[in-house]
């Protein structure tokens, strides 16, 4: 079902928002009004106005969606959502799990909602992280014939020549290989790279605010896609300096991180044309100095 989504998805990224319009496909031009809508804080109401004003002004057989409901449609397709995970204000712990249905932290009996002026509880939580599940995009590396051949690049096409161009010529890689051989067989299994820092947003407006992604890199690739932003997978978002609490929010993925390893997850291979299961395992942490105190 997943591979039958993305493959609707491409369709849409091949068909011309119009016959003979080379400068948008119907893919592109939602994502670009979408984009704009976010930017400007666009209503609803407004973007389906406007959405509705473009579609009288292109030729009558354009491929333009009518309004906001179905562009979203289209792009729901991507399958790339986030989940909100309620975390303690004072970062004890994640509403999560077996968790999930309490109102106080177990720890510091913090209120999981903030309160009103007269002492009432509302719903309108404390702290909230974003969570972007890890296993969907690692699939997705492999619904693509040609991504899914470099994510075989570090066994198939590597020369092993002693010289260190790649993580897989280097010692502790090898010393994994050996350590593990039957993860080590599957060469499509995913090597990854985990790393996390903290940024100010919003540069001199608000100096003391920092925000904090968490990254994984698929180490699988040839080192000239690796490290490159389109592979980045960002798979949470702490809204603040979680300080010496940052294993709380890791959580979530430590948990899909464990399952990928014991368990993987079915997936399809295009190059191939067939289903495997998918694991993965984190090889080592990219941090600054400052990161190791934590």
């Amino acid at each position: 079902a997943e591979f039958e989504q993305y493959e609707k998805l491409l369709k849409n990224a091949n068909q011309e928002l119009y016959p003979g319009c080379e400068s948008f496909s119907v893919l592109t031009a939602i994502v670009e009004l979408m984009h704009g809508k976010i930017k400007y804080r666009m209503s609803n109401l407004c973007f389906d106005y406007f959405l509705g004003v473009f579609k009288r002004m292109l030729p009558t057989d354009n491929c333009l969606p009518k309004d906001h409901k179905h562009a979203q449609k289209v792009l729901n397709g991507l399958g790339l959502g986030y989940e909100k995970i309620h975390a303690c204000k004072n970062n004890c712990m994640l509403f999560y799990k077996e968790h999930e249905t309490l109102d106080t932290c177990l720890i510091c009996n913090e209120s999981r909602f903030k309160m009103t002026s007269q002492n009432r509880t509302t719903k309108i939580p404390q702290k909230v992280m974003r969570y972007l599940p890890l296993k969907p995009r690692l699939q997705r590396l492999y619904m693509s014939t040609h991504t899914a051949t470099d994510m075989r690049w570090h066994k198939e096409k590597r020369v092993d020549d002693d010289v260190m161009r790649h993580p897989a010529d280097g010692e502790a890689w090898k010393e994994f290989d050996r350590t593990f051989p039957e993860f080590a067989a599957d060469p499509r299994n995913v090597r990854l790279g985990l790393a996390t820092d903290g940024f100010n947003p919003y540069g001199v407006l608000n100096q003391h605010h920092s925000t904090w992604p968490i990254f994984v890199f698929p180490y699988n690739l040839p080192p000239w896609k690796c490290m490159k932003k389109e592979y980045m997978m960002m798979t949470a978002l702490i809204t603040e300096d979680p300080g010496r609490s940052i294993d709380v929010y890791l959580r979530p993925l430590v948990d899909e991180l464990k399952d990928l390893w014991t368990n993987g997850v079915r997936t399809y291979d295009k190059s191939t044309g067939k289903m495997f299961t998918l694991r993965a395992a984190v090889m080592w942490t990219v941090n600054d100095f400052p990161a190791y105190a934590m």
